[in-house]
């Protein structure tokens, strides 16, 4: 029997699904990837602990990983870790007692994607134009699926720093007429409107519904996967401008990002929505809009714009932030 081997154990949870794998140390790879019910584990623990069974049982991995990081859709400043949208909770210092006081780190689950970035391979994204970017400066990293994140990561000594925040919730800024009309549609909605209003899946929808209401026209979509699918076939016009319209908020969005953080590192579009409208995206007005700065267009013109197209950008994330431990801690 050969020797069994170190490992790293990482996770991406959500409120819905836990996705666990192990990292090979020696192999830098990730292994033994697996999806698990959140609703059919009663503790975090428990469902912990069906992964480490799952790779102990291989018999090739120690019985223990020497490191863990978790990336959870819930914050993660307190010992104590609720996750915002189901009954899993654990303790830090517990968990890390639990498992033979190894080190173990919590991350915000989009401060993951941003670490994942930091080890992108050229077939992980797609470009939509500008330059190379320039090392050591900043790199910013949007994301619209279900929310709208948005994150800076800043080059250091010895690595990266991620910060975070919660610009999806600042206010959307209309960059034309009927993006001004929309966005008065909206008001009668919400007393705020934010960019995430518009840049996730919801946004799809009450941008479609806002086009309806002002062409006094039917709304038979109801779903963003509906409105995508139909705008995608070319098969309904309001459709097809809803997307569009999206597609211009996001190049909009970025290019602010860019120009608020200095990202001369790029700028990646990250989230679930982007890679399911790859080809509308890159036809469409996104980079436009992104250097549509007037004065300040040469600033941003050169920027590289990306869609991160790497599967499974969260386990890699907690994975780059380990090493990136292991570094500060050499």
């Amino acid at each position: 029997m050969p020797d069994v081997k170190a490992w790293y154990l990482v996770a991406d949870i959500g409120g819905t699904n836990a996705r666990f794998a192990l990292h090979d140390i020696d192999g830098d790879e990730l292994k033994e990837i697996t999806v698990l019910s959140v609703a059919m584990h009663a503790t975090f623990i428990e469902g912990l602990q069906h992964f480490i069974a799952i790779v102990t049982k291989t018999g090739l991995w120690n019985n223990m990983p020497e490191a863990v990081c978790l990336a959870v859709a819930c914050p993660v400043d307190e010992d104590l870790i609720r996750f915002t949208n189901s009954h899993w909770t654990f303790s830090k210092t517990e968990l890390s007692a639990t498992l033979g006081n190894i080190p173990v780190d919590v991350i915000n689950d989009f401060s993951a994607i941003a670490y994942s970035v930091t080890a992108i391979k050229p077939d992980e994204w797609l470009p939509l134009g500008g330059g190379t970017p320039v090392e050591g400066k900043p790199v910013a990293i949007l994301g619209p699926g279900t929310g709208l994140g948005m994150c800076t990561l800043l080059p250091v000594d010895k690595g990266f720093i991620v910060l975070d925040g919660e610009g999806g919730h600042i206010e959307f800024a209309p960059a034309s007429h009927q993006e001004i009309a929309i966005l008065s549609e909206l008001k009668t909605r919400y007393q705020h409107v934010s960019l995430e209003r518009l840049l996730s899946g919801d946004g799809i929808v009450n941008i479609y519904q806002a086009l309806c209401k002002l062409k006094a026209s039917k709304d038979p979509l109801t779903t963003a996967s509906e409105i995508s699918t139909a705008a995608i076939a070319g098969k309904d016009l309001l459709a097809v401008e809803t997307l569009s319209i999206f597609c211009r908020i996001l190049g909009s969005t970025a290019g602010n990002l860019a120009m608020i953080t200095g990202a001369k590192g790029g700028v990646y579009i990250a989230g679930g929505i982007p890679p399911k409208i790859i080809d509308f995206l890159k036809n469409s007005e996104c980079r436009a809009r992104f250097e549509d700065k007037g004065r300040f267009k040469p600033y941003v013109a050169n920027i590289p714009l990306r869609v991160l197209l790497q599967n499974q950008p969260g386990l890699h994330g907690a994975v780059q932030k380990i090493k990136l431990n292991n570094l500060l801690n050499q």
